[in-house]
């Protein structure tokens, strides 16, 4: 019961917790606008996968990362690049009819994305010093943490893959699809422009 318990939570959040504009989900929402099915699925896959990993570096160490407040302020700083980074590879494959060097292979471009994804860490290493504060979770044996873990990366897969489909069903709605298909690019921008702002005040 408290496997099933901690997986359902893991899961919960991590869904909840992919909605928030980022670079993995607006990445799933433009290949869905350009009706890459297949692509999309695998780029949710490797995408989530990597989840896995950076779930548990924030079980095992977070007590440690949270002792320092310095770190967090420093991957505040490495999102808000990174952001604006992907979001000009964004505006520059929808402009360029050549593919860019992320679009060939879902699982490649999922797995660097993933990798490259700095909200990652600080956002779980924050819930489950949350959950674990409020006896939410345990993770006191490993059944339990990678139960934890397991939800993780099923509840950013499903959020990924409910993201490209809905997209594709919404860009029915658009006669200029290339209209659509910037969005992802200028709201990545966007944010990466108030991280920094907000790092610098």
């Amino acid at each position: 019961m408290i496997v099933l318990s901690t997986f359902l939570t893991a899961f919960s959040l991590s869904f909840l917790g992919s909605i928030p504009p980022g670079t993995l989900n607006l990445t799933a929402l433009q290949l869905g606008l350009e009706k890459r099915t297949k692509l999309a699925v695998r780029f949710a896959f490797a995408a989530s996968l990597i989840e896995y990993p950076y779930a548990w570096i924030a079980v095992t160490f977070e007590k440690v990362i949270t002792s320092s407040g310095e770190t967090e302020r420093w991957l505040q700083l490495v999102a808000a690049f990174a952001m604006l980074l992907f979001g000009i590879l964004n505006l520059r494959s929808v402009n360029s009819p050549k593919p860019s060097s992320l679009s060939g292979s879902g699982l490649r471009r999922g797995v660097i994305m993933g990798i490259l994804n700095p909200l990652a860490l600080p956002f779980w290493i924050g819930v489950t010093a949350y959950l674990k504060s409020l006896g939410f979770v345990t993770l006191k044996s490993s059944v339990e943490v990678h139960a934890y873990l397991l939800g993780v990366f099923l509840g950013a897969f499903s959020l990924l893959c409910a993201t490209a489909y809905f997209a594709q069903r919404m860009v029915l709605y658009f006669s200029n699809d290339r209209v659509v298909k910037r969005v992802p690019g200028f709201t990545l921008i966007a944010l990466g422009v108030y991280g920094l702002i907000d790092f610098l005040l």
